[in-house]
């Protein structure tokens, strides 16, 4: 068996396995529509988006997932403006600045946070994060938006702080050897060599970290609260999509006009992460243009 004909058998051997990852998802895509689209027979599209109210179990029902599209982008936001700078900067002081003894403590720590099952956070924001925001802000509750986002932020760190270290150790040397040799200092070095030279990286590691925050299901439904409602403060309950699609599936019945509402939710969330992804992969394309053609 010749070397080519090697090459051949395992061009294709990959070739097939992702035409049957991309039949899986087209057939996941297709369940979702088939099961979430009747419900636009009873609403209309306009209602089911911008409605403030969801009573799927009332009589007569009412559709509104406003409330829950607002409470999934709101504990995403405020987990991101804490995730992102604690991922990065860790990044980069793990892979430029600390010595090699923190280096080998920092980043396994890291990477065994990441490892955490979700439950355990929830767990541990429900018996511990929230009795603490209850009495600290005298709060009728400490299942809310803070301690949700707070959560979110745990998961999405690790993720942020490992990829962007990756990004930042893969700048060329030559870079920051010119750098130095030009009479740059560290700080310099990183903040206008290295960073803007893995900002592709960076950006990445910003999306997935958002990605894995914005579908996350088992913390908000432990954390969140479970209000459907719009909130008015970082400290009342909410109840992102992914929330509501698992706390309520197991008690819709069958091919129920809830039943579908809550398939028509995956569609919105669906269509939600994939824009959101496109525009993120445009803006890391962006960033690797402008990185390289800085240098």
């Amino acid at each position: 068996m010749t070397r080519t004909f090697k090459e051949q058998i395992i061009k294709r051997v990959f070739f097939l396995f992702a035409c049957v990852s991309v039949l899986i998802l087209g057939l996941i895509v297709a369940f979702l529509f088939r099961e979430g689209l009747p419900i636009f027979g009873i609403v209309s599209v306009r209602e089911f988006l911008f409605g403030h109210e969801w009573y799927p179990t009332f009589d007569p029902p009412s559709f509104g997932i406003w409330p829950l599209i607002v409470g999934s982008f709101i504990v995403t936001f405020f987990a991101t403006l804490i995730a992102v700078p604690l991922g990065v900067l860790s990044a980069i002081y793990i892979s430029e600045i600390a010595p090699p003894a923190i280096k080998e403590i920092a980043k396994p720590v890291i990477e065994l946070l990441a490892g955490l099952p979700s439950v355990v956070l929830g767990f541990f924001g429900m018996v511990v994060l929230a009795p603490w925001l209850q009495d600290t802000f005298d709060l009728p509750t400490g299942l809310n938006i803070v301690n949700a986002s707070i959560m979110l932020a745990l998961m999405a760190i690790p993720t942020i702080s490992s990829i962007s270290e990756d990004a930042l150790y893969s700048v060329p040397r030559e870079f920051k050897e010119a750098s130095y040799a030009l009479g740059a200092t560290t700080s310099e070095t990183i903040l206008r060599v290295i960073v803007p030279s893995a900002l592709s990286g960076i950006s990445t590691a910003v999306i997935l970290g958002m990605a894995r925050a914005i579908g996350e299901t088992m913390v908000v439904l432990m954390v969140a609260g479970g209000a459907a409602a719009v909130p008015e403060s970082l400290f009342d309950s909410v109840r992102p999509m992914p929330a509501s699609i698992a706390a309520e599936m197991g008690e819709a019945p069958f091919r129920s006009d809830h039943y579908h509402a809550l398939f028509a939710t995956g569609i919105v969330l669906f269509f939600l992460t994939l824009a959101f992804n496109l525009v993120a992969d445009y803006i890391s394309h962006k960033f690797k243009e402008v990185g390289s053609g800085t240098l």
